[in-house]
């Protein structure tokens, strides 16, 4: 997949707490190449930690952040296409991340999902007749994000979808 952009505002909140945020505001004091260093380590570990928590298998997991530039590299293998790009969009779909540079390797390749980023007004209905030409099939979307969904109806703007081909 390679570099993917995401909208750096818009995600989880997963550096808000504990040790990310508290290497977080020690790099803003003291912007040392050994702080940058632990800022980045921790927020690697919190995005590896939150693959996780989703449920989502990669052997060989590797996160590393540049928070320098807002981009997450991803690495490891995982068993399938649906499986990367959750991963991808797990690692993406985070506060002050921009970009993921995708480096995992799938053991079955399947054709690859489209990635479609959620505007204001948006459901998964009005996304299902824009892909589908019908949205009777928003069930498929929301199917392809899960566990990252929870809900269909709780999708915000800034959001990246899966989109996979039509079954």
């Amino acid at each position: 997949m390679g570099l993917i952009s995401f909208i750096k505002e818009a995600g989880e909140k997963l550096f808000g707490t504990g040790e990310a945020k508290a290497a977080q505001e020690a790099a803003a004091k003291q912007a040392s190449a050994e702080n940058v260093a632990r800022l980045n380590k921790a927020a690697g570990d919190a995005i590896a930690n939150y693959i996780v928590a989703m449920g989502l298998k990669v052997d060989g997991l590797k996160v590393d952040v540049d928070s320098g530039t807002g981009t997450v590299t991803v690495s490891g293998q995982v068993a399938d296409q649906a499986t990367r790009e959750k991963v991808v969009l797990c690692c993406g779909n985070v506060d002050r991340v921009s970009a993921v540079n995708d480096q995992l390797t799938v053991v079955a390749p399947q054709p690859e999902s489209k990635i479609y980023v959620v505007v204001k007004g948006d459901t998964l209905s009005k996304i299902s007749k824009e892909f589908y030409g019908t949205p009777n099939k928003y069930m498929q979307i929301f199917e392809a994000n899960k566990p990252m969904l929870t809900h269909p109806d709780k999708i915000y703007p800034g959001q990246a979808l899966r989109i996979p081909p039509e079954a």
